[in-house]
């Protein structure tokens, strides 16, 4: 077992086949949302549910591999989805839409919490270009401030996302 001041830094066997599934952020207006997150960057939309009677609906989003036929089947989807890695889960309030703000944190402001997500791109500089061209908000761009080789765009309910290339530092 390896440690890292106490903490186990290797799993047990029993939970060798534990996957890291997904994040929920709650939105304000689930077209805005989609939009980003499939035009901008470049998810699919894998999973739908709603709950009326509870006045909620869930979307799942995750980038699928060109060709990848994803299970229509209720059970199969829901198989297909809660057997991935890093999933998306958009949380969609029903009404929240038609607010003049969005009703969450995003977790960066005071106070505190809740960070950010990170997408991997094989270009941080064409993807950045890409961002700018289609009028993304950043919170922090390319080469700016301490860490040079990172960027922060922000979704439509601000939340950020750390835009990152492997390799780089």
């Amino acid at each position: 077992m390896n440690n890292i001041k106490g903490v186990c830094t290797q799993p047990d066997s029993e939970t060798q086949k534990y996957i890291f599934n997904h994040t929920m952020l709650r939105i304000k207006d689930p077209a805005v949302s989609l939009d980003f997150y499939t035009r901008v960057l470049g998810m699919r939309l894998i999973r739908k549910v709603d709950f009326a009677e509870w006045k909620f609906s869930l979307y799942f989003l995750a980038y699928v591999p060109d060709g990848t036929i994803v299970p229509t089947e209720n059970g199969e989807n829901a198989r297909y989805t809660n057997n991935r890695e890093s999933v998306l889960e958009l949380t969609h309030n029903w009404g929240t839409e038609t607010e003049e703000k969005t009703p969450y944190h995003n977790g960066n402001t005071e106070p505190r919490g809740f960070g950010h997500i990170c997408v991997s791109v094989p270009n941080i500089q064409e993807a950045c270009a890409r961002f700018e061209k289609l009028q993304v908000p950043f919170q922090k761009r390319l080469g700016e401030g301490g860490m040079k080789n990172i960027a922060f765009i922000k979704d439509p309910d601000n939340y950020w996302v750390e835009i990152v290339q492997p390799g780089l530092l």
